[in-house]
């Protein structure tokens, strides 16, 4: 039975993480994790479904015109975030049971919003704020995105600078650099068309604007410096709108009205990722990660790791609403280092963390250029990922944008913190399965801002990991 959401949902719920084995996440306190050698990691096994993909599909199936149905969403904290504010908003949206993963969302049509009683919280999700602030720009309403100081701390002008150029009302700290923001809706008004360049490749920002063109009175052109991923063209195109790409410049026209979605969220590239290099680290790894999302500007981690040397293999490919989809089979093998800048980078800016771990145990000086972007993460990615990693006696380098990282090193057990970001403690305790010793990475809990079940997936391969105060409590039973 589907259940109307109006409050936040239960906090349990349970999640699939290898055939026949299903784990029961409880999010709690704060939680460390601490890891040891790991043996070989063999299996397949599954990750939650794509977190980019997730945001989409609620914003999107809540402007659409009737019932969306999405099955695999993520439920962890950042997409969480943006469920709830579509529901402020006045989306029903249904969920079913675990073992009933569909939810369904009952979409108000474009114009069908309606004010929110009190501001939308996004929480610690930049997804969510970025694309909730293109989307609430071309309201008739009055609104206010606010989130936690971390948030709140990261750069939102890059959104507000072409949203006032298209006619919308905003104001925030710093006269528009950071959050909370506040927007004052258009009236009866609609955005004005618009052509604009990103100075940064984006994809949150170039959705924000495409969320926006859908209330704009023109056309609105998005001119990329380097192709970042697609998810949103892909999901409005197979909804109605009329959005075209010609060569590095994405247009969206003004569309009367979007048809639901019905759609199948394939795995988490990235939360892949933190899988693939574990195998690909651990000595006599080999492993299966089923059902993951291959879209083209996702690939660069595997593509990375297979120059490197790792045997990786793309099998049983196949498309979902119009995502490519393929299991990945990695088979470890000596790493050697890599050279990594330019558009490359940006196909796996999410996975730098875990493949300046991978560069820890290849022979030679990797080198990552162009990732200046992870400055304004969850945190300095950059500053922390070596840091962190230095801890553990990695040779590693921070430069302006990027990483100089020497192998192979023999990393020694820790104690090492997540610093609130969840895609550096998912790297840490992969690094930890090739240090001697423990090592306790404290702040874990963040791992389920992407990764529900992260601990229990890796478990459930063979890795020797145990939590204490748990945030993620895995509990075994046979799958249906």
């Amino acid at each position: 039975m589907a259940h109307s959401l109006t409050l936040p949902m239960t906090p349990a719920y349970t999640i699939p993480v290898a055939p026949g084995l299903l784990a029961t996440v409880r999010p709690t306190a704060a939680s460390r994790l601490t890891v040891r050698p790991s043996p070989p990691l063999h299996g397949d096994c599954v990750v939650p479904g794509d977190k980019s993909i997730s945001h989409r599909a609620v914003i999107l199936g809540g402007i659409a015109t009737g019932l969306s149905r999405v099955r695999g969403f993520l439920y962890g904290a950042d997409c969480q975030a943006t469920l709830l504010a579509l529901t402020a908003l006045g989306c029903v949206i249904e969920f079913g049971a675990a073992r009933e993963p569909e939810i369904v969302i009952h979409g108000r049509g474009l114009h069908g919003l309606r004010e929110p009683s009190a501001p939308l919280d996004c929480q610690n999700s930049g997804t969510t704020m970025r694309l909730l602030t293109g989307l609430l720009a071309g309201q008739q309403f009055a609104s206010f995105l606010v989130g936690s100081p971390q948030l709140c701390q990261r750069p939102m002008e890059r959104v507000v600078r072409p949203l006032r150029q298209m006619g919308a009302q905003l104001i925030g700290r710093e006269g528009g650099r950071l959050a909370p923001l506040a927007l004052a809706g258009c009236g009866e008004r609609p955005l004005s068309g618009l052509a604009y360049e990103l100075p940064v490749a984006s994809a949150q920002v170039k959705s924000c604007l495409l969320l926006a063109g859908l209330y704009a009175d023109a056309a609105v052109s998005v001119h990329e410096p380097a192709a970042t991923r697609d998810h949103s063209e892909r999901m409005l195109r197979n909804m109605g709108a009329r959005i075209e790409r010609t060569g590095d410049v994405v247009t969206i026209h003004p569309t009367p009205e979007l048809q639901p979605l019905t759609l199948t969220v394939p795995g988490d590239a990235s939360a892949a990722a933190f899988l693939l290099v574990a195998a690909a680290i651990v000595s006599g790894s080999e492993l299966t990660v089923r059902g993951v999302g291959i879209n083209p500007t996702r690939s660069g981690l595997w593509s990375t790791l297979g120059t490197m040397g790792a045997e990786i293999s793309v099998e049983n490919p196949r498309e979902s609403a119009g995502e490519p989809v393929a299991d990945l089979r990695l088979r470890q093998r000596a790493l050697s280092a890599a050279y990594c800048r330019g558009p490359n980078v940006v196909t796996m800016i999410d996975e730098i963390p875990i493949l300046a771990v991978a560069a820890t145990q290849a022979r030679g000086r990797t080198v990552i250029a162009d990732a200046s972007e992870l400055r304004v993460k969850e945190t300095d990615r950059i500053a922390a990922t070596a840091a962190e990693l230095r801890k553990l006696g990695a040779d590693i380098t921070p430069t302006q944008d990027g990483l100089i990282i020497v192998g192979p090193t023999r990393l020694r057990g820790a104690a090492v913190s997540s610093r609130g970001d969840h895609r550096l403690a998912m790297a840490l305790c992969v690094a930890g399965l090739v240090a001697t010793g423990e090592t306790t990475i404290d702040g874990a809990e963040v791992t389920a801002d992407s990764f529900p079940g992260f601990s229990a997936t890796l478990r459930s391969l063979g890795a020797d990991l145990t939590e204490t105060g748990p945030v993620i409590a895995a509990t075994w039973s046979a799958s249906d």
